[in-house]
């Protein structure tokens, strides 16, 4: 059964891109493209900015990232390009854990909570 006032963004059997109520979203990002940490890295914040678009927000909307990487030893480029692609002042609550994902070819997946603009 469905919920009117919980908004999903291109659901599937198995999960929604985007998930929204009350002016919250979730989202979860693992890169499209890319083959070592920085590029993978990079992709998926281009693609986090695109979801945030979509579902009415942006990256200084943000509120919370759960940070999942393989190893690491790449916190440090981890730590700057995030700091690169956040506005000033706009830095979400961040856990940051080492994890095996569903793709070994996978160095980073990241869980997103943000608040939608007008909710």
């Amino acid at each position: 059964m469905s919920d009117p006032d919980i908004h999903r963004l291109n659901p599937t059997d198995l999960w929604s891109d985007a998930v929204s109520f009350n002016g919250i979203a979730c989202f979860v990002e693992v890169p499209e493209s890319g083959s070592g940490f920085a590029e993978q890295t990079q992709a998926l914040l281009a693609q986090a900015e695109r979801t945030l678009q979509t579902i009415g927000s942006d990256k200084s909307r943000l509120m919370m990232a759960t940070i999942y990487v393989t190893d690491f030893s790449n916190r440090a480029v981890l730590n700057e390009i995030w700091a690169a692609w956040l506005p000033a002042g706009a830095a979400p609550a961040r856990a940051c854990a080492r994890a095996e994902l569903a793709s070994p070819d996978l160095l980073i997946e990241i869980a997103f909570t943000a608040a939608v603009k007008g909710g």
